[in-house]
């Protein structure tokens, strides 16, 4: 799921499979999965041509990941997830409140993040950014 969810970033027909298989997850039943499906939402501006879809599914995908954090803001993973898409999204769409919060709790998380992948992701996107 995390490979695909990185080919969503740059590819129309893997962010639609992501969403696809993430369809039946919400806050609800799996707050982590939830949170992806809401950053391919996200991702999806990036293939249509409509400025008013494009915000229309930013939009969409950033409610939903705030409700997915609240679900389970303890969830490194998802915070990882909402640091990725404020650090990498347009300022002037003013989606950049939680970085600092995100980056001091990620980088306290990292010691204690036991599945090796994820550390290794954000380990790699701090050195490559200069955070870390």
């Amino acid at each position: 799921m995390r490979s695909l969810y990185e080919q969503a970033a740059n590819d129309e027909k893997a962010c639609r499979e992501l969403l696809e298989w993430l369809k039946p997850y919400n806050e609800s039943n799996n707050p982590l999965l939830y949170g992806y499906r809401a950053a391919g939402t996200m991702m999806m501006a990036n293939y249509v041509f409509n400025p008013f879809s494009k915000l229309s599914y930013f939009n969409k995908g950033k409610k939903m990941l705030g409700t997915a954090i609240n679900a389970d803001g303890k969830n490194v993973e998802l915070r990882f997830i909402r640091f990725g898409v404020q650090t990498n999204v347009p300022s002037f769409l003013g989606y950049n409140n939680y970085v600092e919060r995100d980056k001091i709790f990620l980088k306290q998380s990292i010691p204690g993040i036991e599945d090796q992948n994820l550390k290794n992701m954000i380990v790699s996107y701090f050195k490559k950014r200069g955070y870390l």
